[in-house]
Order: structure tokens, then C-alpha cells, then sequence
């Protein structure tokens, strides 16, 4: 028999009940799905980290990652594009920070979390 299982067959139709009043709606879930998944790709998640220290330019972003200005656009554009970066020009330079402290929050939270 699966460990993971009940060893026997009940349904706790009051808790089954409080998980679907307490529930999202669909969209919101579909949301955070595509925030995870934003968050779920190395690179990205690298940005974000490097981003909650100060803002940083394409260049910046691409020293640090060791990778091609053109690669880090890329992650940048689903970035901007999830709402979780946003950029701001000052003369030829085009700098990138979190929309706000959530994001932060949320990488910071998981970091504290997978360290426990």
C-alpha cells in the first residue's frame, strides 16, 4: 500500500468545501501560474536577484549572467511583459528594476525557505 495515501476512503466534505470558497478565481490562478513560471527559468531568476540589490542596464545584466546583451533582452521583454521589471531611460541608457518590493519578497521567501 501507498505511503502517501489514507488507509481508508473518506471524504471531508467540509474541508473540501472551505478549500473551494477559499479558492481564486480561475484567472487569478492562471496569473500566478505564469508568475512561477516566469520565476521558474535560471536566468530570470538571476535577473530578478541581481535586480532587488539596484537597478542595472542590459549591459550590467549581461556581464553578470556571462551572457549576450541579446539573450538578456530576451528574459528582460518576458519580464517587463509579466509585470515584474520595469526600465526607465536616463540619456542612451535604459536601466531595469522590480516593479516593487513583492517581488523581492516572493525570491526571498523561497530562498529563506529552500535554506531551512
Amino acid at each position: 500500500m501507498p505511503t502517501d495515501q489514507c488507509l481508508c476512503r473518506i471524504i471531508h466534505q467540509s474541508r473540501v468545501e472551505k478549500a473551494r470558497q477559499t479558492m481564486p478565481p480561475n484567472q487569478e490562478i492562471d496569473r500566478l501560474t505564469l508568475l512561477f513560471k516566469a520565476m521558474a527559468d535560471q536566468s530570470r531568476l538571476k535577473i530578478l536577484m541581481a535586480l532587488h540589490q539596484e537597478e542595472m542596464c542590459v549591459c550590467d545584466l549581461a556581464a553578470f549572467l556571462g551572457v549576450s546583451e541579446s539573450a538578456v533582452s530576451h528574459q528582460l521583454r518576458m519580464l517587463r511583459q509579466m509585470a515584474l521589471v520595469a526600465n526607465r531611460r536616463e540619456g542612451p541608457v535604459l536601466y531595469y528594476r522590480l516593479t516593487d518590493a513583492h517581488i523581492s519578497q516572493l525570491v526571498l521567501v523561497a530562498l529563506d525557505h529552500i535554506r531551512e
